[in-house]
């Protein structure tokens, strides 16, 4: 373990966390050590449930009801392991404070901004009501949001989830803190509005002086921003080191692992001559708003004009940054939402096609959702969130045979079949995707629109979870439509690649096109936000 020195302002050492369960007692976290220095970026990775989030929350007292921590956290020398609320509301909030990875989840959808960050401010600093106002519309100026005066007294549902992850490090940084933990909060973001964030928090502590821990799962961002690194499994701190040495010279068999993550390789082509599968023609999308007392309603075109040919066995990559129109254009095209312009499915024109004409049609165009656990009842067992699809499109089979339909489906993911009689709550977000995949892949589809199904994935299991459609999609000759912000995901799976801006299409290519040599300024944005490094996909 490195030597401590006058510039550490957090200790933690030999710190456990146990949680009180039906089943018994989980250890959570088995006695780490970690140490942050003045001004440093200390970086804390490993795969979901390796602990890294529970020993910050451990250190802050954020701990559920049935966490037990045992062990010694220091801050500036005096352990606050254990506090009253009354002391520990002393520190966490003024002089260490924790964003998250979710910020929707975070701010309360009922408050203004201005309230939101106004409270810490008074609850843990020395701030009256009027001088925190003054106080919030600084910080929003201080992070970089526009407008600060009027966005102050915004919701944050009428925010961009860039800007919500702003106010989020604004109110973070409202009573100047010493440290500042980041819990994943960039995983939500597509690339541009993560640079953004990232190169923010960076000049913020180089200009506030303040030391700042970063927990991630995704390895290109802690090389990029940390100073030194604490790679966690399974509770443990299996290895740790200065950033270049844990890169260039990692020691554990885990930590060579979590490095060789990245999705790579190149998809194979596909023959020239294969049928299209899908196509659109001039495919437009409008929503209509309200525009309020007195003022015309406001319409807001989604998608404009968007053309597009796909081949059996092919894969279409869908990029741009969140409310480039991307999921809009897919939902589009399988006839989920009103549209105009010509869509063709299998030589049939579907445009404008209602319920009745396309239900047949239904359990050959799937999709796909980023969020399985939203995406699965957990009223229903495994095997019955697989085979509800086959109720409806398949109403002649037994429930025998519906059973065995669902055992081959998780055989195909790569699942015990005797998992289909648990819960959706009982599975890692790995497995619940992968439950997903088995729901669609049981109705036999030609066509599959992925919505960013790996984005809420540690690095390790998107790799599994890129292989496995890989391997699904040449064993059945599936049509894969592709919609992400991680670039290095699309590389992977992708012949073709559309890069959206704004509704319209920017650049549209093969993938070594668009990915060795792009055209556009959006797209070479794009690619350099992503920090992606050609020559490890080649």
């Amino acid at each position: 373990m490195t030597k401590l020195n006058e510039n550490t302002v957090l200790e933690i050492s030999g710190l456990k966390v146990d949680f009180a369960t039906n089943t018994g007692t989980v250890n959570a976290v088995k006695g780490v050590n970690i140490h942050v220095d003045k001004g440093e970026t200390v970086a804390i990775v490993g795969e979901s449930g390796s602990g890294k989030s529970q020993t910050m929350m451990a250190a802050m007292g954020l701990l559920a009801s049935n966490g037990i921590t045992t062990g010694h956290v220091r801050y500036k020398g005096s352990d606050i392991l254990g506090l009253p609320p009354r002391k520990i509301n002393k520190i966490r909030g003024a002089k260490i404070t924790m964003i998250f990875q979710e910020p929707m989840t975070s701010l309360d959808p009922l408050y203004t901004i201005e309230r939101q960050l106004c409270e810490p401010m008074v609850q843990h600093g020395n701030y009256t009501w009027a001088t925190a106002k003054k106080r919030a519309v600084e910080l929003l100026d201080l992070v970089g949001i526009p407008e600060p005066a009027r966005k102050v007294k915004a919701f944050p549902y009428e925010m961009s989830g860039g800007q919500r992850q702003r106010v989020m490090i604004a109110m973070a940084l409202a009573n100047d803190p010493d440290i500042l933990i980041a819990d994943e909060p960039t995983t939500a973001l597509d690339v541009t509005t993560q640079a953004q964030i990232l190169e923010l928090m960076a000049e913020l502590q180089q200009r506030l002086g303040m030391a700042v821990v970063f927990i991630t799962h995704d390895l290109g961002i802690v090389e990029r921003i940390s100073d030194r690194v604490y790679v966690m499994k399974e509770g443990e701190v299996v290895e740790e080191g200065q950033t270049k040495e844990i890169f260039e010279k990692p020691n554990h068999s885990y930590t060579r692992m979590l490095l060789d993550a990245e999705p790579t390789g190149r998809k194979d082509d596909v023959p020239a001559d294969n049928p299209v599968v899908l196509s659109g023609d001039k495919v437009r999308v409008e929503f209509e708003t309200e525009g309020g007392f007195m003022k015309p309603n406001h319409v807001l075109r989604a998608v404009n004009d968007i053309s597009l040919n796909v081949r059996e066995g092919q894969t279409l990559g869908i990029v741009g940054e969140s409310g480039s129109g991307k999921s809009t254009l897919g939902r589009a095209l399988l006839q989920l939402l009103p549209s105009e312009g010509r869509v063709v499915y299998c030589g049939k024109d579907i445009s404008g096609a209602g319920r009745k004409a396309m239900r047949p049609l239904r359990k050959q165009m799937q999709l796909i959702f980023q969020d399985p656990f939203g995406s699965l009842s957990p009223r229903m067992t495994v095997g019955q969130v697989i085979t509800e699809g086959l109720l409806v499109h398949e109403p002649h089979l037994s429930a025998q045979q519906r059973d065995q339909r669902a055992i081959e489906a998780l055989q195909e993911v790569s699942m015990d079949p005797a998992m289909r009689n648990r819960y959706p709550h009982e599975f890692s977000g790995g497995q619940r995707q992968r439950i997903a995949i088995a729901r669609t892949m049981v109705l036999k589809p030609k066509l599959v629109v992925l919505d960013e199904p790996t984005s809420a994935l540690d690095r390790t299991i998107q790799k599994q979870v890129v292989e496995l459609l890989r391997n699904l999609q040449t064993e059945h000759g599936l049509t894969y439509l592709f919609i992400s912000h991680d670039l290095a995901v699309v590389r992977a799976m992708s012949d073709t690649v559309m890069v959206m801006q704004k509704g319209e299409v920017v650049e549209q290519g093969s993938v070594s096109d668009i990915f060795d040599n792009p055209q556009q300024d959006y797209t070479k944005e794009l690619i350099n936000a992503a920090a992606l490094k050609l020559e490890e996909f080649i």
